[in-house]
């Protein structure tokens, strides 16, 4: 909300966007909606004047009647839901869909697509993979005729904080609880340490730039947990780092394998250099022997503008 109101005027002026807020949601507030408009600056201090509480979601767009829905629910990685019928039900009533969750890429993406385009609206999620960093955007926009033959990369970033703490030589545990102090692990920090969410952020790459239909079973994984302190320091020693290594490679078949597992590195590997909460995915094509993209500690307001950005292009496109 405060990157779209910080960048009001310029969507205006370059775009010809104009916007106002119709409707707000959370498990919190439930479905709220003022057929007038929210006063942005009111929703940022928590203050909901006019609005009226409706049931579910299908309730929710028919009463506020959105041009574009923002679903930014949390992950479920064992189904996409909620966040698949958030999405579907936008479409269905002509709402581009721009989403912040990964869940609905792995679970729905074709389906969602088709759905999309049967009603001339967008369906696009670039902040699902790396913030605002231009993965999905920058095959779809601008590198046409492309062939994907593979790609790696440190995408999540817990991993590289809990394991960079432990090279210092604090223990597992400890490490943990630094990550969580820095608001990058969550209370319960299974599905970054034992690499739910790298496998995840595969299937959703692998799918949509590449054409495969990989599941979460597809993808073999293996966190970090069997990762000592004395593993790191012997790599470091021998000018190695170890890290949580995504991969997908399409074989001579056609079929795509897919893995997640700690890997040690050469220190002038590009994977090994990515540090704290910075994310890298390094993509080979049949033109670009390695093409890059990396993000340097990245905060909230970079999951903010990839979805303002997906928000632009979906409105420009209509």
């Amino acid at each position: 909300m405060g990157l779209l109101q910080r960048k009001q005027q310029e969507l205006a002026e370059r775009y010809g966007i104009g916007w106002h807020i119709t409707g707000v949601a959370s498990r919190r507030l439930g479905w709220l909606v003022a057929h007038d408009g929210f006063s942005p600056a009111k929703l940022l201090a928590g203050e909901f004047d006019g609005a009226r509480s409706v049931g579910h979601v299908a309730s929710w767009i028919h009463a506020a009647k959105p041009d574009v829905v923002f679903e930014a629910s949390s992950l479920n990685a064992e189904t996409g839901e909620p966040a698949i019928t958030h999405i579907r039900t936008a479409l269905e009533s002509r709402a581009h869909a721009i989403s912040a969750n990964k869940g609905p890429v792995v679970h729905a993406y074709r389906e969602l697509t088709k759905l999309a385009a049967e009603k001339g609206r967008r369906f696009y999620f670039e902040s699902a993979m790396m913030d605002g960093a231009p993965v999905f955007s920058l095959f779809r926009e601008t590198l046409p005729a492309i062939e994907i033959r593979g790609f790696r990369g440190v995408i999540n970033s817990t991993t590289t904080v809990v394991l960079e703490a432990m090279q210092a030589g604090k223990s597992f545990d400890v490490a943990i609880a630094e990550a969580q102090r820095l608001g990058v692990a969550e209370a319960d920090p299974s599905a970054d340490i034992d690499g739910i969410d790298a496998a995840v952020k595969i299937v959703a790459v692998a799918n949509v730039l590449m054409g495969a239909r990989l599941t979460l079973a597809d993808v073999a994984r293996q966190g970090i947990r069997g990762i000592t302190p004395a593993h790191l320091q012997e790599a470091r020693k021998n000018g190695e780092a170890w890290r949580l290594v995504s991969r997908a490679r399409r074989q001579p078949d056609g079929s795509i394998t897919a893995t997640v597992a700690p890997e040690r590195l050469k220190l002038d590997d590009s994977l090994a250099q990515v540090h704290g909460t910075s994310l890298l995915i390094a993509f080979e094509t049949d033109i670009f022997k390695e093409l890059i993209i990396s993000e340097r500690d990245p905060g909230p307001e970079a999951t903010a503008y990839g979805m303002l950005a997906d928000f632009v292009n979906a409105v420009r496109s209509s």
